[in-house]
């Protein structure tokens, strides 16, 4: 009897062994974010200096769900050109705390993604599925642990489902899935998704109608339902696109504008290392076996004259999509293409259309997965094979210290024993120190600015801010502001050329050094000379400035310095001024 229940154990592990490392590291990365708390290393760069302190500004004035206000940055800007509170991503925010919401984020993106790709192959394999079920869940883990952007996490990660509930409407299973592909872009994003599924939504009706020789209705209705989804879930974005006349700072963005040939290698480049904002982390591992499969495969199809495999194999496809996508990222820094696409689409000037390589790591395990479960049913690897392959791509996810790789940083930077120069979460926002500083000045909701730390820092204590980083708002707020950094932008060319022709950083700048700005408790500023326009500063509503760095002209600017003030722990000083 014993030994019966041993087998039945042995049997069960081998089924579900799976199930061991997935738990474990969702265990895992909670132990570390909630046992460290706000002691966490949390990316910074379009991360902390951009959506958690907007996340958190909107809890502050109690904005998300209303109309018709400003919110207290770049000098009062509508809400409705923040996150639309009809996204699950933004009511983990309205319900928790900013950290808490953050961490929990980072979870519900891996347990997403890993169920979207289960949904999604099991309805391509429903035969196979038992069979290939471990391979199924590590590499949909292996995709849902991939450190996307934050902020767009539940995007990336739920691009499966969406090809699940699109099958499932063409295969006509039931009128429920339009509601559920309705609902779909509460896990989305129109501009970094919403769009180019789409797009190639359309592509697909074109090639399935052309196919069947009948016009694909179930999906030319799934067209319209997933269309109307992303309008009401992002009204707010759709109203400030298509209704609003205000002319905003993408009319006046200047993208670079390359050669053919440098294009190409652009495109090559992503195509290869992919980009920070959707690092499918594939060249170690993912990408060199694809590629061997691929000639391996192909040479095959040639030498037993069966080239016409070579144009409807699946994987072929699949790379053909990626290099597809990698070629619009490198066009689109190719200028008379980009030109031509606003001219013929003049709302679409400043939208970076090259943003299909988004969809690029979901392409690579797609095309892995399908390497695996060949070569496994072909009987030239066995399953354990498989799937230590696939153990080893979740290793080198895990283990790189990609720039959104939060478990890695904090893990690595907890555990060096010494003190570091990065900021933790609890550091960088400081709010008992910035309560302090309120406390002590009395302040009261005027405007102001910072300087040599990211404005993010005083949005998410609650300060008003002139300054500021967002992506989209009014090109006459950014030649107002330009005034007031006018001086300093007059002396570095750098800063001059990255405002210009950018602009979405709306900061103070250095006289001297390209950037002053830190996110590290060292501040390198080789003049403590502030290079603003005093009166255009006053004249816009200014009163206060924070500063990481100690003015020496406050005279002559007509300045008077409030106080000094340092952390607890040493790791930040703030100068805080007054314009008389």
């Amino acid at each position: 009897m014993q030994g019966l229940v041993k087998r039945k154990w042995f049997i069960w592990l081998t089924k579900y062994w799976f199930l061991f490392p997935i738990t474990g590291f969702i265990l895992l990365t909670a132990g570390v974010f909630f046992g460290y708390g706000e002691h966490s290393y949390i990316a910074v760069h379009d991360n902390m200096d951009l959506f958690l302190a907007q996340y958190q500004m909107l809890k502050n004035t109690g904005s998300f769900w209303k109309h018709g206000v400003d919110v207290p940055f770049l000098g009062g800007i509508s809400r409705d050109n923040l996150p639309s509170e009809l996204s699950l991503y933004s009511m983990l925010y309205m319900i928790f705390p900013t950290y808490t919401a953050y961490v929990l984020g980072i979870i519900g993106k891996i347990i997403l993604g890993m169920f979207s790709f289960r949904l999604l192959a099991k309805e391509l394999y429903p035969d196979q599925y038992k069979t290939y079920r471990p391979i199924i869940y590590m590499v949909g883990f292996a995709y849902g642990i991939l450190w996307f952007f934050p902020a767009f996490g539940f995007a990336f990660a739920s691009i499966p489902l969406c090809v699940y509930v699109l099958i499932k409407i063409y295969r006509q299973q039931g009128r429920w899935w339009y509601l559920a592909l309705f609902a779909y872009p509460l896990v989305s994003y129109f501009s970094y998704h919403g769009i180019f599924i789409l797009g190639y939504l359309v592509i697909a009706i074109l090639w399935i109608s052309i196919r069947d020789r009948k016009i694909a209705k179930s999906l030319i209705a799934a067209l319209f339902v997933l269309a109307a989804g992303y309008v009401v879930c992002e009204y707010r974005l759709f109203g400030q696109m298509l209704l609003s006349e205000e002319v905003t700072i993408r009319s006046t963005m200047v993208n670079p504008s390359l050669t053919i040939g440098e294009a190409a290698a652009e495109a090559a480049d992503v195509w290869k290392n992919g980009i920070f904002h959707a690092d499918g982390v594939h060249g170690k591992v993912v990408l060199p076996i694809c590629l061997v499969y691929f000639a391996v495969q192909n040479l095959c199809y040639l030498f037993k004259k069966q080239w016409k495999r070579i144009f409807h194999d699946p994987f072929n496809f699949v790379m053909l999509f990626l290099i597809f996508n990698s070629v619009i990222y490198g066009l689109y820094d190719f200028e008379p293409l980009r030109s031509l696409v606003e001219t013929l689409i003049p709302p679409l000037q400043g939208w970076q259309f090259n943003r299909t390589v988004f969809f690029n790591p979901f392409l690579w395990y797609c095309a892995l997965f399908l390497i695996l479960i060949r070569l496994y049913d072909s009987g030239i690897v066995m399953l354990w094979v498989a799937n230590i392959i696939i153990c080893l791509a979740v290793l080198v996810v895990i283990l790189t210290p990609t720039r959104y790789n939060d478990l890695y940083a904090t893990c690595s930077n907890q555990l060096r024993g010494f003190e570091i120069n990065e900021y933790n979460y609890e550091q960088f926002y400081a709010v008992n120190l910035f309560e302090q500083i309120k406390e002590d000045i009395g302040y009261d909701g005027e405007w102001s600015v910072a300087y040599g730390m990211h404005p993010a820092v005083l949005e998410y204590n609650d300060i008003a801010t002139l300054d500021g980083y967002l992506g989209f708002y009014s090109q006459q707020y950014k030649e107002e502001f330009r005034k007031i950094i006018a001086p300093a932008l007059e002396r570095v060319e750098a800063s001059r050329i990255y405002y210009d022709d950018w602009g979405a950083r709306v900061y103070l700048y250095s006289g001297t050094d390209e950037s002053v700005v830190s996110s590290a408790k060292t501040v390198y500023a080789t003049d403590r000379t502030l290079y603003i326009d005093a009166e255009a500063f006053k004249a816009l509503g200014g009163t206060y400035i924070f500063s990481r760095i100690e003015v020496s002209n406050t005279e002559e600017l007509g300045l008077v310095q409030l106080g000094t003030y340092t952390a607890e722990d040493g790791s930040c000083a703030v100068y805080v001024y007054e314009a008389l």
